[in-house]
């Protein structure tokens, strides 16, 4: 089993959205859950919109403690949804402790690199979890702008993944029509395909990170 967690202690980085669409692509292959341990429960709230469609389980618990017993349970790959606030910093580095990979989604605007420096060197760093910076949320017109985030990401010496997820509007109402990026219909929007392809992308070098690293941390 693989536990990553989903962290940016920045608000609109698109952290749920990763997790809840990074576990609909996984889940076509593995058997995967979903964890909720964010006080406002966005994951949570959208497997509630989602009904018994969604391709994976979702549980709603606010103790981090209760992770170490998720190695018990009969899934490949758990992807945890954290606190996107400082106040969550305690909740946060618990479930570090316990995590295999972290997640960190950014916006590629230079005001997100502050407070993603921040959780990177504050809070993942110390607790010696593998991670990668995945950038979120790219206008598809300004492809510069993914450019400039990855070029201030590599001066950092950040550790980043070489898929990025544009920015569709298909994304922004799939929480209140409960679905996931691996249910959008083709004749939904003509970019379909490629919103799924973009997390396919970012699975890909995940999977592709864990074949190449042993023991998981």
């Amino acid at each position: 089993m693989r536990i990553v967690s989903i962290a940016n202690q920045k608000g609109g980085a698109g952290k749920t959205t990763t997790v809840m669409n990074l576990a609909s692509v996984c889940a076509e292959n593995s058997r995967v859950l979903v964890v909720d341990v964010d006080p406002q429960g966005s994951s949570a709230w959208w497997a509630d919109r989602a009904g018994d469609s969604l391709p994976f389980d979702v549980a709603d618990d606010t103790d981090p403690r209760n992770l170490a017993r998720l190695r018990e349970l009969p899934y490949d790959v758990v992807f945890v949804d954290t606190p996107g606030s400082l106040e969550g910093r305690d909740v946060l580095s618990t479930v570090l402790g316990e995590s295999d990979f972290v997640i960190l989604p950014t916006e590629p605007s230079p005001l997100a690199f502050a407070p993603l420096m921040a959780t990177i060197n504050e809070v993942v760093l110390p607790a010696g979890v593998n991670y990668r910076v995945l950038v979120n949320r790219v206008d598809p017109r300004v492809p510069s702008d993914l450019v400039d985030a990855q070029g201030l990401l590599d001066g950092a010496g950040f550790a980043r993944f070489e898929a990025a997820i544009r920015d569709y509007k298909i994304h922004k109402m799939a929480p209140i029509e409960g679905r996931v990026v691996t249910q959008y219909a083709d004749g939904d929007s003509r970019i379909a395909s490629k919103a799924r392809e973009d997390y396919r992308r970012v699975a890909l070098e995940l999977v592709s990170y864990w074949a190449n690293t042993k023991g998981g941390k």
